[in-house]
């Protein structure tokens, strides 16, 4: 249980620190804005307890499926990156969501869904 919970934390630190750069690189090269109406610590909060949530549940799911992912670390962070992919695709459609801002999401996601699947695999499964 104290690699679960380990597990937890390390996925939640990169998931919450990697958008965070990403999305700070792109601001300066591309331009990207920060959301308007909200202050930047009800954003950093509100950013973190979603993070919260997708940490607990990639790891559970690992966690109970561990005698089939075990070593399949790079299969679970696609099947969880093709979600988010598709996810920030549909964002586009709705109001208030740039292409640049998909993008951001999407080359952030290319990196911490693998790392967090490397984590987690190391933690539980290895």
């Amino acid at each position: 249980m104290t690699n679960v919970i380990l597990s937890v934390f390390f996925v939640l630190t990169i998931i919450y620190i990697v958008p965070f750069l990403i999305y700070g690189l792109a601001s300066v090269v591309a331009g990207l804005k920060s959301p308007e109406g909200a202050s930047p610590a009800r954003f950093l909060v509100s950013v973190l307890i979603s993070k919260i949530g997708t940490a607990i549940a990639f790891v559970l799911i690992f966690h109970f499926a561990r005698n089939s992912l075990s070593g399949q670390w790079m299969l679970y962070a696609f099947l969880w990156w093709l979600m988010f992919v598709m996810g920030e695709i549909g964002q586009t459609i709705g109001p208030n969501y740039t292409w640049k801002e998909a993008v951001a999401g999407i080359l952030s996601e290319t990196i911490y869904l693998p790392l967090s699947a490397y984590v987690t695999n190391w933690l539980i499964a290895g």
